[in-house]
C-alpha cells in the first residue's frame, strides 16, 4: 500500500513538475526545441519531441535501478513518472493535437475546458506571453458556459 501511495503522489507531483518545466525550460532556455510545437512545421516529428527522452530518462533509471537494487520506493517513483508520461501522450499528443487520429469521439466538459486552455496557450507563438502551462489541471475559468458553447 505504501508504494501505491508513493506512485500516486509522484503522478500528482508530475503535473507541478511538468508545469514548471514547460514554463521555465520549454519557454525559457530550451525554447529552441519547443518553438516548433507552437509554430506548426511540416512533418510528423517535432524538435519538441526531445522532451519525451528528457523526462523518460529519469523514470527508466529509477525503475531499472530500483529493480536491480530492490529499492521499490525508487520503482514506485519511476512508475509514477512513467504513468504521467503515458497520460501526457494520450491527452496532449493524441487527444489535443490529434497527432494520431484516435479518441475523436470523446467529449465532455472537462475535455472541452482542457482544449480551450491549451488553445489559449498556443495562441501565443512566441517564447513570452503564454498562459496555462500544465497538462491535466485546468483553471476554473475554462469551465464557465461561454467557453463550452
Amino acid at each position: 500500500m505504501y508504494y501505491v501511495l508513493v506512485f500516486l503522489c509522484t503522478f500528482i507531483a508530475m503535473e507541478f513538475a511538468a508545469n514548471m518545466a514547460h514554463r521555465f525550460l520549454m519557454h525559457g532556455l530550451m525554447w529552441y526545441f519547443h518553438a516548433d510545437h507552437h509554430r506548426k512545421e511540416p512533418g510528423f516529428f517535432e524538435k519538441n519531441d526531445i522532451f519525451f527522452l528528457i523526462f523518460a530518462f529519469p523514470a527508466m533509471t529509477l525503475i531499472m535501478g530500483g529493480l536491480l537494487l530492490k529499492n521499490y520506493f525508487a520503482v514506485s517513483i519511476g512508475l509514477g513518472i512513467t504513468a504521467y508520461g503515458f497520460s501526457y501522450f494520450w491527452v496532449h499528443e493524441v487527444y489535443i493535437h490529434r497527432r494520431l487520429k484516435l479518441l475523436d469521439q470523446i467529449d465532455n466538459k472537462y475535455l472541452r475546458a482542457l482544449l480551450q486552455a491549451h488553445k489559449d496557450h498556443h495562441s501565443c507563438l512566441d517564447k513570452e506571453g503564454s498562459t496555462n502551462f500544465g497538462m491535466l489541471w485546468v483553471p476554473l475559468k475554462y469551465f464557465k458556459a461561454e467557453f463550452n458553447a
